[in-house]
């Protein structure tokens, strides 16, 4: 069965919006942990626009108090700034069960690309084996098609994370067809070099269950955005069990193929 990581990021950009504690980041992760979640994600970002380093570590205390995983997010070139200490300082510090690595910049509203690795593999390939080294598994934020997956083997990562972003645009606009085939053979390459893949970005209600039943062996859904934006109009408990009721149907498919 594919696992529901839940990114909580948008709590903690309607908390900041504001100021003060509420929305209560680690109140939310808990609701959502209570409704059947497995996991928490958060990207916390150098301008802390909404996951700070406080955050980071509360989220920690209650994933292990929970015996779920975090999953921490960021990009591990970005330097340290005031209150952002870097990413690999926090994993050092809270010992994410996941570190994904995504190239992202402060000019990005939202991550929108993976990592280029024919690229990037070198420059990777000593911050794969610390954050090893302190026990996570390492995914890298792959786009779907990208050339290099032998590249990010070699180095050491566990896992892709499959940027899901222009498989949402392509089904909002009416024909996912070609995005779907170019996610399914992204997986099934890296799960040919041993890699485990994860998905997340633009991934809904609308679109999870397609998703799933064309792209095989999916380890992990990263789901926030749209998640956090449903659960507006239904509620956070009965949003989460909804995504769990689809992934548990992929899974009882897929087991009967």
């Amino acid at each position: 069965m594919t696992l529901l990581s839940v990114n909580v990021n948008k709590i903690a950009v309607l908390r900041n919006s504001r100021g003060g504690g509420e929305p209560d980041v680690v109140r939310a992760a808990r609701t959502c942990l209570y409704a059947g979640a497995h996991g928490i994600t958060v990207h916390p970002r150098p301008d802390q626009r909404h996951i700070r380093t406080d955050d980071v570590l509360a989220l920690s205390a209650l994933t292990r108090e929970s015996g779920v995983e975090l999953n921490l997010e960021g990009n591990p070139f970005a330097p340290p700034r005031d209150g952002y200490p870097g990413f690999l300082a926090l994993c050092e510090q809270v010992r994410p069960a996941q570190a994904t690595l995504v190239p992202d910049g402060d000019g990005q509203i939202t991550s929108d690309h993976g990592f280029d690795f024919v690229r990037d593999a070198e420059r990777l390939r000593p911050l794969v084996a610390e954050l090893k080294a302190l026990g996570c598994r390492v995914s890298l934020f792959a786009d779907a098609g990208c050339e290099g997956l032998e590249n990010a083997a070699a180095i050491g990562a566990d896992r892709i994370e499959i940027y899901t972003g222009p498989f949402a645009e392509a089904l909002a606009r009416g024909d996912a067809s070609t995005e779907l085939a170019r996610c399914a053979a992204t997986a099934r390459h890296a799960q040919a070099l041993g890699l485990g893949v994860n998905a997340g970005h633009d991934l809904s209600q609308a679109n999870l269950d397609e998703f799933l039943e064309a792209v095989p062996g999916v380890l992990e859904v990263s789901i926030g955005h749209a998640l956090i934006g449903e659960a507006l109009y239904a509620g956070l408990q009965r949003t989460v069990h909804k995504y769990l009721a689809i992934l548990d149907e992929a899974g009882q498919a897929r087991r009967a193929s």
